[in-house]
C-alpha cells in the first residue's frame, strides 16, 4: 500500500495581524512572515481559527481605540 503524501502549509500572518496559509517549502509572500505553526491544511485552518480572535486589520483596532 502506498503512502498518501499529505500536503503541508505554513500559517502566515502579515503586519496588520490577518492570518493565511501558504504552501509549505514556497516562499512567502512580501509582507507576510511565518507565524510559526506548520502542518495539514486542516491543522493549520484549526490554528488560525484558535489565534485569529478579532478579525479586523490591526489599523482599524488601534483607529476604534483612539476614538473612544
Amino acid at each position: 500500500m502506498q503512502a498518501v503524501h499529505e500536503e503541508r502549509y505554513l500559517v502566515v500572518i502579515n503586519g496588520e495581524l490577518q492570518y493565511s496559509i501558504w504552501p509549505a517549502g514556497r516562499e512567502v509572500p512580501r509582507g507576510w512572515q511565518g507565524a510559526g505553526f506548520e502542518g495539514a491544511r486542516e491543522a493549520c485552518l484549526a490554528h488560525i481559527a484558535e489565534v485569529w480572535t478579532d478579525m479586523r486589520p490591526l489599523s482599524v483596532r488601534r483607529h476604534m481605540e483612539a476614538c473612544r
